[in-house]
């Protein structure tokens, strides 16, 4: 069989007395990538392994391999991979791309098809590992700020003994925003009731994914060739539920301020925050911006105690704290100070500038034809955009300030370095780990990498020119590196950062300016804004003089150190090396987690955190475990486009009493959790002034 995906009830009908094979391949590849086994009805149904000649990779976003039975996109590669598309550069750079793991260059055929590897039966050899197809890479909705695969909803029905066929497609609700609609065809002989189905997928997937409606077909629209007609599918129809729209002015707020942090057309009185795919990080922006709007301090306390919009609005008129200043642009004085946060970084790269643990690069690979010059002038509109990426910090006697240059001065000329493709790493890494002198250089670094000894790249299909005519656009990979300092950005910024740069080029290229939002304020206003709110440490009734309390008291007493077994001992000098290991947990574990959090007025991040803690305490032997855990620092909207350094840490102490049950504890990590996120505005540099830990190069300061 092929062509179409093979329906695990086709194998039923068809493979009783035969020998049923699943053959698949996409045209790219000419034309066959992989064969299943004779397939066994009841059994999963695979596209095999890939055959003699072809190398198949299940890879993330990030090109990176996914574990067995997770599901990724297929990359395939071979000698019957085709060379493009003709007269198509632009699809054929987005779909035949460089493979990361070839020592010579090669390229590989990203598929847009979603599989994952089956394992293979006891004692079997990891050379039998097969495929399984998931659905269309295209066929994926964003629910809530979940991305779905839409196949895995599809299965979750067709595992009801009523059902014989399912599909599943994004479809827009009344509201306005997109929703999960499902189609199925009942077995033969058999009615589907759609409310059934939806408890069975609901106990099978987590709430994201759960079909908001599903439609019983009498038989599957076709195609002239025989496949789904996604087009003539019917359009849902919603039942109507109450919905009560806010009516007085701070509900009006409550439900717009949460409607646009979540990415929610519309928000009713009677819908729950976490509902709604809200959590704890999440909690604090709603309770800054909450704040930053009626004029007052909202505890994030109030979100979790009062999650619906009714009660929420209740509960911000009658318990909310005092006013605080409004973030907008300030006078600048002749001497503008760092952020609390920026004083630690500085420090640090005064005690060891040729230091590169606080680099933050952000790679991109540029496929196709570029345009230098575009992409040159784009670097300098993002440098103008934002002042932190051209400030240097200076020392003086009053101590270090900010001093902000003109974007001239400090724009690189971006001339592409010849690299060969085996020396393309090492030379990235050589400039991630490159030190800044934050004190004499704008902590900036940018550079473009061309990649040798790969083909030319065909000019852009306007332009009506050979690809040896291109100005500076000689080869069809390129690498754009940018390394920041820590003391200019964060880890969020560079999301930013990298959509500006992008848009800005898109722009440039085509000889026009890029056109954007204004920013709201700069980092430097941020500086001046947050000293003001903060206030005097002299003055007890000042925010950082009561929050410094609050830390104190939290954290009295922590052991300086949690040992945990180990194959080494520690190293005298913190080396920060390390590695990230990925352990998949299923959507069924999950969805009962969050289940379970929900029952007890928490979030999914508190039940994991609480997990967390037992096993820590488990390891080491003692009860007192404090973990830290980053907060972006972006409660206020007019941080949200801003590049700049705004995360902060925040310490997680918990204790574990070995009598009480998981009940129990997840309360106490709720309420420890809830304290220490009503006490982000005081960076944890400060806090840990505050406190003077016993100090050890070795290790971290107040967490593990």
């Amino acid at each position: 069989m092929g062509g179409e995906a093979l329906s695990s009830d086709l194998v039923i009908r068809w493979g009783a007395d035969r020998d049923l094979y699943n053959a698949y391949g996409p045209t790219e590849m000419t034309v066959m990538v992989s064969a299943s086994a004779a397939l066994q009805p009841g059994a999963a149904v695979t596209i095999g392994g890939p055959i003699r000649g072809v190398t198949a990779m299940v890879l993330d976003r990030r090109l990176r391999p996914v574990p067995v039975g997770v599901v990724g996109e297929l990359y395939v590669a071979g000698p019957a991979m085709a060379r493009g598309y003709h007269n198509r550069s632009s699809l054929t750079a987005d779909r035949f791309v460089a493979n990361p793991f070839s020592s010579i260059g090669a390229r590989m055929y990203r598929t847009g098809d979603m599989v994952r590897w089956l394992a293979p039966a006891a004692q079997g050899r990891l050379s039998d590992l097969e495929l399984e197809y998931v659905g269309r890479g295209d066929f994926q909705v964003k629910i809530r700020g979940f991305r779905i695969e839409l196949g895995e909803v599809d299965a979750a029905l067709t595992a009801h003994p009523s059902v014989d066929f399912a599909v599943t497609m994004g479809r827009p609700a009344p509201s306005g925003a997109t929703v999960l609609a499902a189609y199925v065809v009942a077995a033969a002989g058999g009615a589907a009731d759609p409310e059934e189905l939806t408890a069975f997928a609901a106990r099978a997937l987590p709430s994201h994914m759960v079909p908001s409606v599903v439609t019983v077909l009498d038989e599957i629209p076709l195609t002239v060739n025989g496949k789904l007609d996604r087009g003539a599918l019917p359009a849902p129809e919603f039942v109507s539920t109450a919905f009560r729209a806010p009516s007085t002015p701070v509900e009006e707020i409550v439900a717009g301020t949460i409607s646009e942090v979540l990415g929610l057309p519309r928000v009713g009185l009677d819908d729950n925050f976490f509902d709604l795919g809200g959590n704890s990080l999440i909690a604090t922006r709603v309770a800054a911006r909450l704040g930053s709007v009626l004029g007052v301090t909202v505890p994030v306390r109030l979100l979790f105690e009062s999650p619906t919009v009714a009660a929420l609005a209740v509960r911000v008129e009658r318990d909310s704290g005092s006013a605080r200043a409004v973030l907008a642009p300030r006078p600048r004085p002749d001497r503008i100070p760092l952020s609390l946060a920026q004083q630690r970084m500085w420090f640090l790269n005064r005690f060891d500038p040729e230091s590169a643990v606080n680099n933050i690069p952000v790679v991109v690979r540029l496929s196709g034809a570029l345009d230098v010059a575009a992409l040159r002038a784009a670097i300098r509109d993002v440098l103008e955009r934002h002042e932190s990426l051209r400030t240097i910090y200076p020392e003086s006697s009053d101590g270090p300030s900010q001093v902000i240059v003109p974007a001239a001065w400090v724009v690189p000329d971006l001339v592409p370095v010849e690299v060969s493709v085996d020396d393309l790493s090492d030379r990235v890494a050589e400039l991630v780990v490159a030190g800044f002198d934050v004190a004499a250089e704008v902590p900036v670094r940018v550079a473009l990498l061309r990649e040798t000894g790969v083909e030319p790249a065909e000019c852009p299909e306007s332009t009506g020119v050979e690809p040896a005519e291109c100005p500076e656009s000689t080869t069809s990979e390129h690498v754009l590196a940018i390394v920041v300092h820590h003391i200019s950005a964060d880890g969020f910024s560079m999301g930013p950062l990298t959509r500006d740069v992008m848009a800005a080029y898109v722009a440039r290229a085509r000889g026009e300016v890029p056109v954007w939002s204004p920013l709201a304020v700069q980092y430097a206003d941020f500086a001046l804004w947050q000293r003001e709110v903060l206030g005097d440490e002299s003055d007890p009734s000042s925010l950082v003089a009561r929050q410094l309390g609050y830390w104190r008291g939290a954290l009295s007493g922590l052991p300086a150190q949690l040992d945990l077994p180990s194959d080494r001992s520690r190293p005298a000098v913190r080396t920060h090396a390390g590695a990230r290991v990925d352990i998949p947990i299923s959507e069924l574990t999950r969805a009962a987690l969050s289940d379970w959090a929900a029952q007890h007025n928490a979030s999914l991040f508190m039940a994991v955190h609480a997990g967390l803690t037992v096993l820590l305490s488990r390891l080491s032997g003692t009860s007192d475990i404090a973990v830290g855990t980053p907060v972006a620092g972006r409660g206020e909207a007019e941080l949200d486009d801003l590049v700049g350094m705004f995360v902060n840490t925040l310490v997680l102490r918990t204790s574990v009493e070995g009598a009480e049950s998981s009940t129990e504890l997840l309360a106490r990590v709720r309420e420890s959790d809830l304290g220490a996120f009503g006490h982000t505005e005081v960076p944890f540099e400060r806090v840990v002034e505050a406190l003077n830990p016993e100090r050890s190069m070795s290790r971290h300061p107040s967490s593990r």
